[in-house]
């Protein structure tokens, strides 16, 4: 059912409007059965938050005659047929009789906003997406557990975005979603068909697991309430893209490989920032942490056509390691380059994810979270980094060509800093990093190691000429 009227998206941050065009649920062309799905023992480690996939189009010039009324049209058709397929997106989270979440797919259908921008593409704050995306380019999450948005630019540009709730799928899922999505606007077929059988992710009888998850992971009941920061100019947490170059990026590596060991590209990002979140602390002595999302389905499956890779939800694990900021100022990139890879090394193979799910067996229906997530009174700043390698602008044609701008959107709210890095569209080797730190932590990065981090501008995101 559609809702049309000339809404306006509220924010405080405007340099241009967002005019709703129309609202309306788009459910699976199929009707289905209702089927109650239970998140997976890796889904219940994630509390309640919203994340967002924006992608940017230029005005299609491989189709000049498409408007962007039949481009809605196309969206809407094939998010009715790939729902066939991503039932669960169409539901709702509600809550079973222990009181943990469940999906009800009961095709409720996914909020489908259609939206129009006064701006062009070439005046869009690229590196500013707290101005730029947030209330504006990308929806709020309704009732369901996804919504969508298509906005048209003065300059004939598409924004394609989607939130939904984290607890649904990691960033894995969603790629795999919204390529499907795209695939079935372009060519009306689907490759990969997901699967969401929780049997794959099922725990061990009896159980076991290591006793460091202890550390890594809490009872959210035990937690005191978290800490509240003063309001001043320079502690508020605020969003920001930029770019890192293919030829900084490897020197980075370079940097942090030593003792003839080469570091992975990951490892060597992660290590830098560590290093720029602890000059920017002002206690030496305090602890910093460092998080880094490990994906677990190569690490469960068994062979490259394991059934894990068609799967949605949530695979995912968060070690973490800390150090002194003291240390991380005054000892070389290569050692906390090492100390990444060490906290890596606890988490990359299939007995840590087994383990994982067993250990949230034991603790339901208590929910958990991650340690790192949490920010204590005698904690210094975490950092969290997630490396979404299958967010693939290349997949992401809906047939009007590839993105000039993939990237996500992730305010969480929590106590510790996010990271997330994204392949250029230009598939150069190019990074486009999207983070959600404290401003004077920003500023740091921005000044740290020559400046290699640089805010994202349309520069970076337009092919050299040859």
């Amino acid at each position: 059912m559609a809702t049309n009227g000339s809404l306006l998206y509220e924010s405080s941050t405007g340099y241009f409007s967002v005019h709703v065009k129309s609202r309306e649920l788009v459910t699976a062309e199929l009707p289905f059965p209702e089927i109650w799905l239970p998140l997976s023992n890796l889904d219940l480690l994630l509390p309640p938050m919203d994340c967002s996939i924006y992608s940017i189009y230029r005005k299609p010039s491989s189709k000049p005659d498409l408007s962007f009324g039949s481009a809605v049209e196309i969206l809407k058709k094939s998010l009715a047929k790939v729902l066939v397929h991503y039932y669960p997106l169409a539901g709702e989270m509600v809550a079973n009789y222990s009181g943990e979440p469940e999906i009800l797919c009961n095709n409720m259908g996914v909020e489908f906003i259609e939206a129009h921008a006064d701006i062009e593409l070439s005046g869009l704050k690229l590196h500013d997406p707290d101005a730029t995306v947030q209330g504006k380019l990308v929806p709020p999450k309704g009732r369901g557990v996804m919504s969508v948005q298509v906005t048209k630019l003065m300059c004939e540009g598409i924004v394609v975005a989607c939130t939904s709730d984290h607890r649904i799928g990691d960033g894995y899922s969603i790629g795999m979603f919204m390529a499907a999505w795209a695939e079935v606007s372009r060519t009306n077929s689907l490759t990969l068909v997901p699967n969401f059988h929780r049997s794959l992710l099922s725990p061990r009888r009896p159980g076991s697991y290591d006793k460091s998850l202890d550390n890594m992971y809490v009872p959210i009941a035990s937690l005191s309430p978290p800490l509240k920061h003063e309001s001043t100019s320079s502690d508020q947490f605020i969003s920001r893209i930029y770019h890192l170059s293919a030829s900084a990026l490897n020197q980075l590596q370079d940097l942090s490989s030593t003792d003839g060991t080469t570091r992975t590209k990951l490892v060597a990002f992660s290590a830098l920032v560590w290093k720029l979140i602890a000059n920017a602390n002002g206690d030496a002595k305090s602890s910093c942490r460092l998080g880094i999302v490990v994906d677990g389905r190569s690490r469960l499956s068994e062979g490259p056509r394991s059934a894990l890779y068609g799967y949605f939800g949530n695979v995912v694990s968060i070690p973490f390691g800390e150090a002194t900021a003291e240390d991380l100022k005054s000892k070389p990139l290569g050692w906390a380059a090492k100390k990444v890879n060490e906290l890596l090394g606890c988490a990359t193979n299939r007995e840590h994810f087994q383990g994982l799910i067993d250990y949230v067996e034991g603790q339901r229906p208590n929910p958990m979270m991650t340690r790192v997530y949490y920010r204590g009174a005698d904690d210094g700043p975490a950092i969290v980094v997630s490396h979404a390698r299958v967010l693939d602008p290349s997949k992401m044609d809906f047939g009007w060509g590839l993105p000039f701008l993939m990237s996500g959107h992730f305010p969480w709210g929590g106590d510790a800093r996010f990271v997330l890095l994204l392949p250029s569209p230009l598939g150069n080797g190019d990074w486009v990093v999207y983070m959600h730190l404290f401003m004077h932590q920003l500023q740091e990065i921005e000044m740290g190691e020559g400046g290699i981090l640089q805010p994202l501008s349309f520069q970076h995101l337009t092919p050299h000429e040859v």
